[in-house]
């Protein structure tokens, strides 16, 4: 088995960003590409510009917001639409799928803001069912990745203004404890594990010539279980589709998994 690469992107709009996403799907060659923020509808997913470079497609879109989606270049197998644990959650969030033999997940967090609000208590209580669904995972023994934005900023080095940051739904010590718990069940929280003394930010606001002073957050994350971490060789932030024109807000994060045997 060769090693497979997977990358996690929002990609704020699949139709918006779609020469972005197809330049940077023939560039980087990605095995297995977990996009968040697709904002369509499944029939309205730009599906023959993205099956014509030899990707499958497993999708949970939903029109205007959210709408996440598994691209491999290798067959989708048993896909799981949607988050476990509330079934009034009409969010498009969250899909599942086995590709090669490692399951994969694409993961869009809420944002949680503003604080005071239902959305931040929505936020927490996606984090709460995303910990008891990677307990079932973990307890399965599979090798898997989630994959996605999870709008949580693990520590004080992955903002540029942890103060500015304190009182946000993304650097609360609410977020912070949730996906520490997470990570504690025994995942791998791949690109810090190569680079633990490095800064690098995932996203950049494009107010306030963020991405031009690198005022930048690292929210975008790849979550390996004991088994994909194993194989864990590279993982690393890919900045150029950012400082390209009309570009998502957000940059790809990838890694490789290395043969297993």
């Amino acid at each position: 088995m060769r090693a497979m690469k997977i990358a996690t992107w929002n990609v704020n709009s699949v139709k918006a960003r779609l020469p972005r996403v197809v330049d940077w799907l023939t560039e980087a060659k990605p095995d297995v590409a977990l996009l968040q923020e697709t904002k369509v509808a499944d029939e309205a997913f730009p599906r023959e510009e993205i099956e014509a470079l030899g990707y499958n497609l497993a999708l949970h879109g939903q029109r205007t917001y959210n709408g996440v989606a598994i691209l491999a270049r290798r067959p989708i197998e048993d896909v799981r639409s949607g988050l476990p644990g509330d079934d009034g959650d009409e969010h498009a969030r969250y899909v599942e799928a086995t590709v090669d033999g490692v399951r994969v997940a694409s993961v869009y967090l809420p944002n949680g803001n503003p604080v005071d609000s239902d959305k931040f208590a929505y936020k927490l209580a996606w984090m709460r069912r995303l910990t008891a669904h990677a307990k079932t995972l973990l307890e399965q023994e599979l090798c898997f990745v989630l994959g996605g934005d999870y709008n949580a900023l693990p520590a004080d080095e992955d903002c540029y203004d942890p103060v500015a940051f304190a009182n946000d739904a993304l650097g609360r010590p609410e977020t912070k404890a949730h996906f520490r718990e997470l990570v504690y069940l025994g995942l791998t929280e791949a690109w810090r594990a190569l680079h633990p003394d490095e800064v690098g930010y995932s996203y950049w606001d494009y107010q306030g010539g963020a991405w031009q002073k690198d005022h930048g957050l690292r929210i975008d994350h790849l979550l390996l279980s004991p088994q994909a971490a194993d194989r864990l060789q590279e993982c690393a932030i890919d900045r150029s589709p950012r400082g390209k024109e009309k570009p998502s807000d957000h940059a790809p994060v990838w890694c490789t998994l290395v043969a297993d045997d």
